[in-house]
């Protein structure tokens, strides 16, 4: 997996519910596109997305062969506590990529 973006407002007031955007380069291969030399392509797709809030899972997603390259989601959040959130995408292979970043509630 690429370079992942990820953008978190810094700060926040309590309560207050703010947009969270993730995307993460990758081509999402869906195992149906042929080969030159015959055959196809093996399947590479992000199987699931999760953000965790200081432990805690609050955004999950299964994602599918359909979603496109480079997928980009969006979900809002109640700001409770000044905390991490860490972002995790998972292919078929099993390799995990984690990015994290802090936000700042008063």
């Amino acid at each position: 997996m690429s370079r992942a973006l990820v953008s978190v407002p810094p700060r926040a007031r309590k309560g207050e519910v703010v947009e969270i955007r993730a995307m993460i380069q990758h081509e999402m291969e869906t195992g149906f596109r042929p080969l030159p030399q015959g055959g196809f392509a093996p399947r590479l797709i992000l199987r699931r997305f999760e953000c965790d809030y200081d432990g805690a899972t609050v955004f999950a997603a299964d994602l599918h062969p359909a979603i496109s390259a480079n997928p980009y989601i969006a979900f809002r959040l109640r700001a409770t506590r000044s905390g991490e959130l860490v972002f995790r995408w998972i292919d078929d292979r099993g390799a995990v990529r984690e990015e994290r970043a802090a936000i700042e509630v008063a």
